[in-house]
């Protein structure tokens, strides 16, 4: 990396950013003065101390005799501070405020504390130093953007090598708050472009004005979903399965369709999910699994700025976080002004309208316009048939036809752009990573089982090694970032904090249960799976099991406080286990005190109970539990 330097910093920013890059002069009627600083945008401590000074120097001013001298300040100082709860300063520095008071035309901010000067990052340092700066600095303007702390151990260890068997004049190393300081001075757009490349510092400094005119496909994109006004069956059974929910992505540049998910969940995660890998990855498959569709779905690249609603799955941290891995910005859409977001609102129209409305099985909005009309008594589409044709109809129907005003066409526009500047396409190893990114996001505690989720157990040879050298015990359990994928929970993925990376951990499934096993199928398991346990469970039973335990106490009792000379009861302690007799309050084995009338009915039952000499085998065949 530094044979490759620039040989010189100043002449690299020169000659490569500031040539590259540099913009047009403004026209000369362009041109406006800058307006300079005013006192409010100071920080509050300084203004308050400024004015502090300004009401010091008027009240000396007005009672001030002859010249701001040490003869005739020394005597009036102290009475100025009384008056106005001052700390009194020197003559001297009442002296030296008035003189940048008055030199500056009495400019209120002559009389600021200069605090804010202090510490300047760019120190003269000598010309042998100043080389080790630069190389570092070349070094973390790269395409590989390593960070600021791995560029200045580059450089403190470029010194320290030098210095080795030196006896006079070794190099002095900056710290890493200066050196720190020295990367954030240089122009931010120059760094961005080393780094990031021109088309990110574009987007990220140009200035943007309102409802400023997109000029590249997947600039901006919207999302949103709906219930879909059909009702479609199932493959297999031709039963109704109800309306399905559409999730739609759409770029407001070309007004092309870029992806969508359509499926049964509700709107959440799961289905923005879906939708935006649809969006991103390219659409081979289109061709292989529907070969009746003839024009190509070309849509596909990293989306700029998502635009969403503020529906509950779009606040989650799983599509906060996801969108931030993969460099998109979230915009959210003000409540209750669909307006602006305009393009996927109307396309949900344009679906209703123009694709669906003479389907059987199509539903109403509006109750009253279905009258005798029963959409899954004459549901006739097949999911699978309705998918084939949802697709032709994106790519072949609406992409390559005009809108109604006769201004473009989809397909077209989009090429257009994409000739201009087509947008950011991930490589393989990144559309790998795409799928853990995209993941379900939450934290658990690493222990000696491995990781314990959806009701299973996760781990693995290498997870056994991580635990055996970064692991904790009790509550000093490493906490780690996981990631599951709702399509199949057979692993996880698992992000080592001293490795940085992700860790792929299968589910110990000795069975192969979760083969191929989606999250919400695992839970539909695990509640059908409680759901037979408690239909098993004879709860009449139980019920009398325990009251018959609950009379036999009652009984014991019973006949201990009757009887005065016999203190001795077989079973005591297993009394004391059953009623739970322990340091946490509870201190005899002597019930609650009941309701009288229960009372009444506990005392007939306990006289039809058989003889107490059998309750140590009662209880003792409770020992287990």
């Amino acid at each position: 990396m530094v044979n490759n330097k620039p040989e010189d910093l100043t002449s690299w920013f020169t000659d490569e950013s500031l040539s590259l890059f540099s913009q047009p002069p403004p026209q000369a009627d362009e041109k406006k003065e800058a307006v300079a600083r005013d006192l409010e945008t100071y920080p509050e401590a300084i203004q308050q101390e400024t004015m502090r000074r300004l009401d010091f120097l008027n009240w000396i001013k007005k009672r001030l005799v002859g010249g701001w001298t040490q003869k005739n300040l020394e005597p009036i100082i102290p009475l100025a501070a009384t008056a106005l709860n001052f700390k009194a300063p020197g003559w001297r520095t009442v002296s030296r405020w008035w003189g940048l008071y008055s030199a500056s035309e009495f400019n209120l901010q002559s009389l600021t504390p200069k605090h804010h000067r202090k510490g300047n990052v760019n120190k003269r340092v000598s010309t042998a130093d100043n080389k080790y700066i630069e190389e570092a600095i070349s070094c973390y303007l790269v395409k590989e953007r390593p960070t600021i702390a791995a560029a200045y151990q580059y450089y403190s260890d470029r010194v320290r090598t030098d210095n080795i068997g030196l006896v006079s004049g070794e190099a002095k190393a900056l710290s890493y708050k200066g050196f720190y300081n020295r990367i954030k001075n240089l122009p931010p757009y120059d760094v961005m472009v080393a780094r990031y490349g021109k088309r990110r510092a574009d987007i990220e400094f140009n200035a943007v004005d309102g409802h400023k005119t997109l000029s590249r496909v997947m600039q901006r994109v919207e999302i949103d979903h709906t219930p879909l006004d059909l009702i479609l069956l199932d493959d297999e059974l031709n039963i109704p399965l109800d309306r399905a929910y559409l999730t739609i992505l759409i770029d407001c540049y070309s007004r092309c369709i870029v992806g969508f998910h359509l499926g049964f969940n509700e709107p959440s995660y799961y289905s923005v999910r879906k939708a935006l890998l649809n969006a991103i990855k390219p659409k081979s498959y289109i061709k292989e699994q529907y070969p009746e569709i003839e024009n190509d779905w070309p849509c596909c690249g990293k989306i700029e700025t998502l635009v969403v609603d503020n529906g509950r799955e779009f606040w989650s941290n799983s599509i906060a976080q996801s969108c931030q891995e993969m460099g998109i910005n979230i915009q959210f859409n003000p409540s209750k002004k669909p307006w602006l977001k305009p393009m996927v609102e109307r396309i949900f129209s344009t679906i209703n309208t123009k694709l669906i409305v003479s389907f059987p099985g199509k539903t109403f909005s509006n109750i009253l316009a279905k009258l005798d009309y029963d959409p899954s008594k004459d549901a006739i589409i097949r999911f699978s048939t309705f998918n084939l044709i949802f697709h032709k109809w994106i790519v072949d129907v609406y992409h390559q036809d005009s809108d109604t005003r006769r201004t473009l066409i989809p397909a077209e526009l989009w090429r257009e752009g994409y000739d201009k500047l087509p947008p950011v396409m991930l490589n393989s190893l990144e559309l790998d990573k795409l799928d853990v990114v995209l993941g379900n996001t939450d934290r658990r505690k690493h222990g000696r089982t491995g990781i314990r989720i959806h009701s299973m157990r996760y781990d693995c040879e290498k997870l056994s090694l991580y635990r055996k050298q970064y692991g904790g015990s009790g509550k000093d359990k490493k906490t780690l970032l996981v990631k599951t994928n709702p399509d199949d929970i057979s692993s996880i993925h698992v992000y080592l904090d001293e490795d940085l990376e992700y860790l792929q951990v299968p589910c110990v499934d000795p069975n192969g249960y979760t083969k191929g096993l989606s999250l919400l199928r695992h839970r539909m398991n695990l509640h059908l799976q409680r759901n037979y346990i408690d239909s098993k469970v004879d709860q009449d039973s139980l019920a009398q099991a325990r009251m018959y335990i609950h009379d036999r106490v009652v009984q014991e009792i019973t006949d201990i406080q009757a009887s005065s000379t016999n203190r001795k009861l077989k079973g005591a302690s297993k009394f004391a286990k059953y009623q739970g007799v322990g340091s946490d309050g509870i201190g005899t084995i002597v019930p609650a005190e009941l309701p009288s009338n229960e009372s009444n009915k506990l005392g007939k039952r306990a006289n039809e109970l058989p003889n107490n000499d059998d309750w140590d085998d009662l209880v003792s065949d409770l020992e287990a539990y």
